[in-house]
């Protein structure tokens, strides 16, 4: 089989097993539903290493499948561009997918809906694939929607529920407004370049580096950085930056595999995959790079305070994700490319592991996600327990777990960028590592230390989750631990991406890091950066967290309440979400709903019926009326008639 095949047959196979599923479900039934999904991902997976062995060996693809359409001379094509950044994609892309697979067959085992959950988790990943392995802007945009059309699918999977179907609406809106401007870069890059295939604009790029517009007259703008802004705006929305990241926390509505699909490893590191990606532009944009360096601190920063207040388990992985999608966001702005992927990469293992660690808890707990109902749960769930403690350490950036060595290298990164307002966000970036330890740590120990705090028939029924449902979390907890020190030396100082990710020699933050470990290789750099670790700031502010989450939450549980009433407002505000909800419900929603009662009470029912249609009708009614007086039937009106047209006519010709 050649490798073209073989790069067509990775998604293919996932759509084939998705549509196999959800039309003939009933025929198939439950056993034959999971069967071909999850025995098509696997090969997926399998296809997906085997090809990331034959790029790291050297060999990429560019390949033009077919031709979708030509428009004045452009070509829209669909292709695959397989590099060093695609193919470590399609391995944590189908690895992440693959574990939820299994993962959902003791998740959902009771759901009427087995099979067409299955149907969409496979049609999930063949969109994923799609966009990750595009060789162009037009398949990107298709892959880009899929996915959001999928994700609206499987948040509201449970559609009788009114919560379920308000998240994936929500969703879907908000995905909208990043959208339009994704497509506003698109099109502008098709303006300008002539061209949606990534090779002929990322080659041209430094051409148009000087090209300008005065969108305002006399400010000229650079075309690049409008291109760079507009595609950022629509990977804030993908992947949740604030302040369109409202939408991530109630997608927790839809099943818990959904969560950990849709916030480890896909669906939100797709704006984050696309960035890194368009490198060669964003580059060449010091202006662009500035705001996503910001956009990402503050993310990182204020969406971890939020996570401090959450009750429901699942909520503060939610808004975990948010402060490290935060992370990579920031790293892309300080133009780390490759640190930001290297945290998407391990931050896929330990984020999937607490998504699903949490769920194991949730079928134990007989679907009550309220950790305020939980706690001593150890003792029944030892696989669960261990495994959790994993994915809190690699969180919380531990030594030597998979978070500690991409974590602390955004923080090194952010510290030594010169970008405007890098100092500050680095400071951000330094105390969410605080931040992040005491919600980690605040949930394992509401959760599995303290007194049982459920209700007496809950916890006689609690015990381990089945082995699919305890498997994956044990084979998601290996990365956990070990991701971080295999991927270190070749993503950070090797040649893991090779040319995949442009950075200028002026913008590469990583090199004092390369700069302060030089000399050392293989384990010798692991321990290295191990030892220093431990002496780092980011390694004690975490300890300080997680020291505080156990003086809170085990020594003296009393005293949360007591800061939630001294310090109320504070309490409020976080609990508010900072009023993002409110604000996007008054002003955006409410104020839609205002713009379209009035374009349909003076629009529709005043100018359109009132005086076009009815008024039309109106008029010439009452014309025909006037009219019809004339015809009255009395001889004397018509010879009045007559003798009125004899004498108009008269005077016509006697004065013209």
């Amino acid at each position: 089989m050649s490798m073209q095949s073989i790069l067509l047959f990775i998604p293919m196979v996932c759509l084939a097993a998705a549509i196999l599923s959800g039309l003939a479900g009933k025929m198939i039934g439950r056993a034959g539903a999971h069967g071909v999904t999850i025995g098509a991902v696997a090969l997926a997976f399998g296809l997906s290493v085997y090809v990331y062995i034959d790029v790291m060996a050297g060999h990429t693809y560019n390949i033009s499948l077919y031709t979708w359409g030509i428009s004045n001379g452009v070509p829209f094509e669909v292709g695959f561009l397989v590099d060093q950044l695609t193919v470590t994609m399609m391995v944590v892309v189908t690895f992440i997918s693959f574990m939820v697979h299994i993962y959902t067959m003791g998740y959902m085992a009771e759901d009427p809906g087995y099979q067409r959950f299955f149907s969409y988790i496979a049609l999930f990943t063949f969109s994923m694939l799609m966009l990750v392995m595009a060789n162009n802007f037009l398949q990107l945009f298709f892959g880009w929607e899929a996915v959001g059309l999928v994700s609206y699918l499987l948040i509201g999977f449970w559609f009788n529920r009114d919560s379920a179907v308000f998240a994936n609406l929500k969703a879907f809106l908000v995905n909208r407004v990043g959208d339009f401007a994704f497509l506003l870069g698109i099109a502008a890059t098709l303006y300008i370049f002539g061209s949606l295939d990534y090779q002929a604009v990322f080659a041209a790029a430094g051409q148009a580096q000087d090209m300008t517009v005065e969108l305002i007259p006399g400010s000229p703008w650079h075309w690049l950085s409008i291109i760079a802004v507009l595609l950022f705006i629509g990977a804030m929305a993908k992947s949740a930056q604030m302040p369109l990241h409202v939408w991530l926390p109630d997608s927790m509505e839809g099943p818990t595999p959904i969560s950990a699909l849709i916030h480890a490893a896909t669906m939100v590191t797709a704006g984050i995959f696309m960035v890194a990606r368009m490198s060669p532009i964003f580059d060449l944009s010091e202006a662009a790079r500035t705001m996503v360096l910001w956009v990402g601190g503050a993310t990182a920063f204020f969406m971890a305070l939020v996570g401090v207040v959450q009750t429901d388990i699942k909520r503060v992985v939610a808004y975990s994700t948010l402060s490290q999608l935060g992370y990579m966001t920031v790293a892309l702005g300080a133009s780390a490319y490759a640190a930001g992927i290297f945290h998407l990469t391990t931050h896929a293992f330990f984020k999937a592991l607490l998504f699903l660690g949490a769920g194991s808890v949730i079928i134990a707990m007989h679907h009550d996600q309220d950790m305020r109902h939980m706690g001593g749960i150890k003792r029944w769930m030892p696989i669960t327990y261990l495994t959790m403690v994993v994915g809190t350490l690699a969180l919380a950036g531990i030594p030597p777990f998979a978070g500690f060595f991409s974590k602390d290298v955004i923080i090194e990164a952010v510290g030594a960028s010169r970008l405007p307002g890098a100092g500050v966000v680095h400071l951000g970036v330094l105390a969410a590592v605080f931040v992040t330890a005491l919600y980690s740590f605040r949930l394992l120990f509401l959760v599995f230390h303290g007194k049982p705090r459920m209700e007496q028939h809950v916890r006689d029924h609690i015990k381990e989750s089945p082995w699919v449902v305890t498997l994956p979390l044990v084979l998601l907890a290996i990365p956990s631990l070990l991701a971080g020190m295999y991927y270190f030396e070749p993503m950070i100082f090797g040649q893991h991406f090779g040319a995949s990710l442009v950075v200028s020699a002026e913008n590469d933050t990583l090199e004092e890091i390369r700069a302060g470990l030089a000399g050392h290789s293989g384990w010798g750099l692991i321990f290295t950066s191990i030892l220093e670790g431990f002496i780092g700031a980011p390694f004690w502010f975490a300890i300080a967290g997680a020291f505080t989450a156990w003086y809170l939450y085990i020594k003296n549980p009393r005293l949360p309440g007591l800061f939630a009433l001294k310090f109320n407002w504070i309490y409020y505000l976080l609990m508010k979400k900072y009023g993002f909800d409110e604000f996007n419900q008054t002003v955006f929603a409410g104020g839609a709903r205002r713009i379209g009662n009035w374009l349909w009470k003076y629009g529709d029912v005043g100018l359109i019926d009132g005086v076009i249609i009815n008024g039309t009708a109106n008029r010439i009614s009452a014309l025909a009326f006037s009219i019809r007086r004339l015809q009255s039937g009395y001889l004397y009106h018509y010879a009045f008639v007559m003798i009125i047209g004899v004498f108009v006519m008269m005077s016509w010709f006697l004065f013209r």
